[in-house]
């Protein structure tokens, strides 16, 4: 099994990532909240991976730290729930956010996940509530506040990208332009890692 990945960043395209170790191409499925905290293209990064091996393909998952792999771990042991709906799950929330959100059994956001439906939310809250004991959550979780800068267009490619990040998690693409064009009423995005950021958290707080 790969536990980890240590090379050169090649491309960020998510939920995708390409990681040049020793010249050789590593395509990562990596989460955005993993995204986030992504050095610049070019530079070296250290992921902490789990690799699924299925009949028709074989995929490497990576993390930027080992409790957000841990926690991935335990998600696909959820019965029904695959690797794909975890990695919308831990888009959408942080380690803390979700561990938060099982303790305080919190259904309704669960289910504004796409895939998530309320038997999946249901039964995910009930397998992972003793699981998730010796994690430290936040007591007070609140919302970035992010300043309100008008609403100027971000590049082309900035708004594909979150677009097509949005799809690849399993939005609909009606939902995934909407909360994009939400966003931009009243943000200016630098990037598209920002983009995907604030429309993730409107449509988890619809």
């Amino acid at each position: 099994m790969i536990g980890s990945l240590r090379g050169i960043l090649l491309e960020k395209r998510p939920p995708l990532l390409l990681i040049d170790v020793h010249g050789v191409g590593y395509e990562v499925h990596a989460p955005m909240t993993s995204f986030y905290q992504l050095p610049p293209i070019g530079s070296e990064v250290l992921l902490h991976t789990h690799f699924v091996v299925r009949d028709d393909a074989q995929l490497l998952f990576g993390f930027v730290d080992k409790q957000t792999r841990e926690l991935f771990r335990e998600l696909i042991r959820v019965n029904g729930l695959g690797p794909k709906m975890a990695l919308a799950i831990l888009s959408a929330l942080d380690t803390e956010e979700l561990i938060l959100c099982v303790q305080q059994n919190n259904l309704n956001t669960l289910v504004r996940v796409p895939g998530i439906g309320r038997k999946t939310a249901e039964r995910l809250l009930v397998e992972l509530r003793d699981r998730v004991d010796h994690w430290t959550g936040k007591s007070d979780l609140s919302e970035t506040q992010i300043a309100r800068t008008g609403s100027a267009s971000p590049a082309p490619s900035i708004r594909q990208d979150a677009e097509s990040a949005l799809l690849a998690l399993g939005y609909k693409p009606q939902e995934a332009e909407k909360a994009i064009q939400n966003v931009l009423k009243e943000h200016e995005a630098g990037s598209s890692e920002e983009l995907i950021r604030l429309a993730l958290k409107r449509m988890l707080s619809r």
